[in-house]
């Protein structure tokens, strides 16, 4: 049985992240694609020299070409400016648009048969413009955003309660943005709801925190955005994906009626296996969680209405 193909488009901070992570767990031969020459070449060959250390028997390839996507089985797409500080993820929308319309007519030709992540922001934008140049069917492209900011709040929770994060399971619903919707009522410790065990004003600090988390390390890094978790976040969809695992995760998918949206991307828990978005999971939301919900989608919707004009 020949293995998977991974192909990274981006080979940025996180593009290398996501190599290295790959590599440790053996998803697939990885394949690393971006425009600026020898950065593909020398990430890949440096995660390669580490293989005998790792044990690990995956090969791994750089390009400057969009030939090395054909026969990929996963693309995950991080190809784009990173912000600066004092920017949004909104203000890159224009510049990056343009990046995302090229990386997809060459998946749609050189990987038709492709699952496609995209990490690039404005995220829920971006996919959406993503699977309108490819063609591919909704559920099998879709966004990075609710399995990252999930885990950020989840981790923050963890930090205020002394606990393992593992051990706290968090729901981050709406776009990938300033305005997400941190669901403190579904916040479990150990399957404890997390309001009897941290006050909720100091759940309601960390929830936007964790809506202002991005700007955060962009502030401290100056010099770029997250990397570390944001690739944690995308390799934990492509194994769901290879692997058929049926993880429930949140994600970007495209929403056709579920919670009174249609034809447009944003974050909602989804089942994800071999199928790619295989159910998308309709939550019972009270009207402050709604409210919270419907901003944030009001925020996508000017976005998304930005990216048809352009289409």
């Amino acid at each position: 049985m020949s293995r998977k193909k991974i192909a990274l488009v981006g080979a940025g901070q996180i593009g290398g992240t996501m190599a290295l992570l790959a590599t440790q767990k053996e998803l697939g031969d990885v394949v690393t694609i971006d425009i600026v020459e020898g950065i593909p070449q020398g990430k890949s060959l440096d995660i390669a020299h580490g293989t005998a250390i790792l044990g690990s028997s995956v090969s791994l390839t750089g390009s400057n070409d969009y030939a090395a996507l054909e026969g990929a089985d996963v693309v995950i797409v991080t190809a784009g400016l990173p912000r600066k500080p004092g920017m949004s993820r909104d203000d890159l929308l224009e510049v990056n648009f343009g990046i995302i319309k090229t990386v997809g007519e060459n998946i749609k030709e050189k990987a038709p048969n492709a699952f496609v992540i995209v990490v690039t922001n404005p995220l829920d934008a971006m996919v959406y413009a993503m699977c309108q140049v490819t063609g591919f069917p909704p559920y099998k492209v879709v966004g990075m955003a609710g399995v990252l900011d999930s885990s950020r709040f989840a981790s923050l929770i963890a930090m205020e309660a002394g606990v393992n994060p593992a051990d706290v399971t968090c729901l981050v619903m709406g776009g990938h943005g300033d305005t997400m919707a941190p669901l403190i009522r579904y916040a479990t410790i150990g399957g404890v709801p997390a309001t009897q065990l941290v006050p909720l004003e100091t759940l309601e600090q960390i929830a936007s925190r964790t809506a202002k988390s991005g700007g955060e390390i962009v502030g401290l890094l100056k010099t770029g955005s997250a990397f570390y978790a944001p690739g944690l976040s995308a390799i934990k969809m492509a194994e769901a994906f290879l692997k058929d695992q049926k993880s429930v995760v949140t994600c970007a998918a495209m929403l056709n009626g579920e919670y009174g949206v249609d034809g447009l991307y944003c974050g909602v828990p989804v089942v994800l296996g071999a199928g790619g978005v295989e159910r998308i999971l309709e939550v019972e939301l009270d009207e402050k969680e709604k409210s919270a919900f419907d901003t944030s989608v009001a925020a996508v919707t000017e976005l998304t209405e930005w990216v048809k004009k352009k289409l």
